[in-house]
């Protein structure tokens, strides 16, 4: 194997890796996942501000349990190292303004929920989550991590595009959203798209990142490693909600459930990516983090992450007939058009089939961009020859001719 065929396998390889990056990153993909996320995401944050205000005097305002004064020591290096973890609420006291502020979050969280102008609820739920984030030092757990990152990447996709208030008003206003950028914009369309599936990887990768870290911080702890993390978890009587203590009759089991466990969340981000595993690493999710919900008293947080690994999802499972998804004119009209016994074909078949096309319309812009590069390469060289007074006139005019590509 000669240099020059070394270097060749070396481009054909990187050439390799790039299509698959850019398959990986920029392949159009349906919202149907993002949009059944949107809903249990936009839902929890509701929730969870409405919990808050049954006690709101108590967490916010310059009479909580941890005051604004306080609070802001906390962030701005007064007790320590300063951070980025900046909020306004630090400077709101007036009751009746946090409430007039609450009452607001709660409606564009359950905005968000519904998908009633996504474009803008998303990410002002976001900014408000994160709002609230900072003031709430102290008070927080697992749940409200979850919630704002899954927020923070549905706001870059168009989820509001179905099973959306938005879906419906699109369908009625479709006249004048086709001559109005702002609204075509404001009532995005139920097709699959580059920032669906941009928002899907962050996702998946953000949910790896934490079952990674979440896994090689419980190894290092000796509970994880002798095997009775899981029944120290489940004696623990402040976080019971069912009694299981039963299970320590069972030493073998809860030792294997705990060494299993391990295995599972340190491995997850490996595992969870070829279709052969994925199945029994979300069958296993489901199971840990259902648990967690039923046995230590976490239910919002277990159910939260078992939507958080339904991003692994297909879109494919949910692309099903429903008043959210817009209607295919060239379908209606064969429907009208042809004769009764002929048949249409049918609606999740050709929502697939434009979802391989526009597959293989983006391999195919990859393959001409290819084929541009080796145009410029190839002109450069027969450039040089001439410069040099080597190789044919005629068939080096010949090179300079253009690739019909367009």
């Amino acid at each position: 194997m000669n240099g020059q065929t070394v270097i060749e396998l070396f481009k054909s390889w990187g050439l390799q890796l790039v299509t698959a990056w850019d398959r990986f990153w920029f392949t159009p993909r349906y919202p149907q996942v993002l949009a059944v996320l949107r809903i249990v995401t936009g839902g929890m944050l509701f929730y969870s501000h409405l919990v808050l205000a049954t006690q709101l005097g108590d967490f916010l305002g310059d009479h909580a349990w941890i005051n604004n004064a306080t609070i802001a020591q906390l962030h701005d290096g007064a007790f320590g190292s300063s951070d980025m973890g900046r909020s306004y609420l630090w400077h709101l006291s007036n009751p009746l303004l946090l409430w007039l502020h609450h009452g607001l979050t709660l409606l564009i969280t359950a905005a968000f929920a519904v998908g009633f102008m996504t474009r803008v609820t998303a990410p002002a739920a976001w900014f408000l989550q994160i709002m609230y984030i900072h003031r709430l030092t102290g008070t927080l757990f697992g749940l409200d991590q979850i919630v704002t990152y899954m927020a923070m990447y549905l706001m870059l996709t168009p989820s509001g595009s179905c099973f959306s208030v938005d879906a419906w008003l699109r369908e009625r206003f479709s006249e004048r959203r086709g001559s109005n950028r702002k609204l075509a914009w404001l009532l995005p369309e139920n097709r699959p798209s580059v920032a669906s599936n941009v928002g899907t990887r962050l996702l998946q990768l953000h949910l790896c990142v934490i079952y990674l870290f979440g896994g090689l911080a419980k190894a290092r702890g000796e509970l994880w490693w002798d095997g009775t993390a899981i029944w120290f978890a489940m004696a623990n009587y402040e976080y019971q909600s069912m009694n299981m203590t039963w299970i320590g009759s069972y030493p073998r089991v809860f030792s294997a459930l705990t060494h299993l466990t391990l295995f599972w969340e340190v491995f997850y981000c490996a595992l969870v990516w070829p279709r052969l595993s994925r199945p029994v690493v979300i069958a296993i999710a489901i199971l840990v983090h259902g648990g967690i919900a039923t046995s230590l008293g976490m239910a919002t947080f277990g159910f939260m992450m078992i939507a958080a690994n339904c991003i692994f999802i297909e879109p494919k499972w949910l692309l099903l007939r429903s008043a959210c998804e817009p209607a295919i004119p060239s379908v209606a009209s064969v429907a009208e058009d042809a004769p009764r016994n002929e048949s249409v074909v049918d609606d999740l078949e050709l929502r697939q089939r434009e979802e391989k096309l526009a597959a293989d319309k983006e391999k195919l812009k990859q393959r001409v961009e290819t084929l541009k590069k080796r145009e410029r390469k190839v002109r450069r060289a027969a450039k040089k020859l001439r410069e040099q007074g080597a190789g044919d006139p005629q068939e080096l005019s010949e090179l300079d001719e253009p690739l019909e590509l367009d």
